[in-house]
């Protein structure tokens, strides 16, 4: 059973996630908040599996409380939730550790797929979404502490390779650029993730641009 939070200041928004939720067997809403200081909380009292969390709401916003809920080492991983396509804080929270976004106009079906991957460990955004993502704000947006030196951790491989899923390669895409296994290609990924101390390919993605091992497109 996945365990969802919902976080949203409209009431009316929330009911509309808790019926397309609860018509699952294998998912269940455990409880909701109207601000992200609610949210905080109920995270520490329910430990949720997934959060699904409002960009603006009063008070903490979304971005603030998914700080918060990463920073408190939980295993509750959070879906942004935005009305606007490319929300210019959308980027500040996944720099803060959100695992992907959804606009609220999704299909009911892509908010119950889009619950189960994250539950699961897995990024939410598609490649093309990441590179639309970063593409557009990170030239914007202050590298606080890029940490270059984090990359010393890496292989001269696992570095190709982070380089690749910055790109928004697929892992076939990757397996052929470098002529290894697709196999070979999530080992590396997964040695990525720990020794970066990341959570995701998309946090794995962030900190690349972050350390400039990439540039967005158009960018000196």
């Amino acid at each position: 059973m996945t365990r969802v939070l919902l976080a949203d200041d409209q009431e009316l928004v929330r009911a509309g996630f808790r019926m397309i939720l609860e018509t699952r067997e294998d998912v269940e809403v455990v409880g909701e908040a109207a601000d992200g200081d609610a949210a905080v909380r109920l995270v520490e009292q329910l430990n949720p599996d997934v959060v699904l969390m409002d960009v603006r709401m009063p008070g903490v916003d979304g971005i603030a409380a998914t700080e918060r809920i990463v920073a408190s080492r939980t295993s509750s991983r959070v879906i942004i939730l935005t009305t606007y396509d490319l929300d210019e804080p959308l980027y500040a929270a996944l720099r803060a550790g959100a695992s992907g976004f959804l606009l609220k106009d999704v299909r009911p079906v892509d908010l119950v797929e889009a619950v189960r991957v994250v539950a699961r460990g897995d990024a939410l955004l598609a490649p093309a979404v990441t590179r639309r993502l970063l593409d557009r704000f990170a030239e914007v947006l202050p590298r606080d502490d890029p940490r270059p030196e984090r990359l010393t951790a890496l292989t001269e491989r696992e570095v190709d390779v982070l380089a690749l899923v910055a790109r928004a390669a697929t892992n076939a895409e990757i397996a052929q650029r470098l002529v290894i296994t697709e196999a070979t290609v999530k080992t590396h990924v997964s040695s990525i993730l720990r020794k970066l101390g990341v959570r995701d390919r998309v946090q794995a993605v962030v900190f690349a641009y972050d350390a400039g091992l990439v540039r967005p497109r158009g960018s000196s």
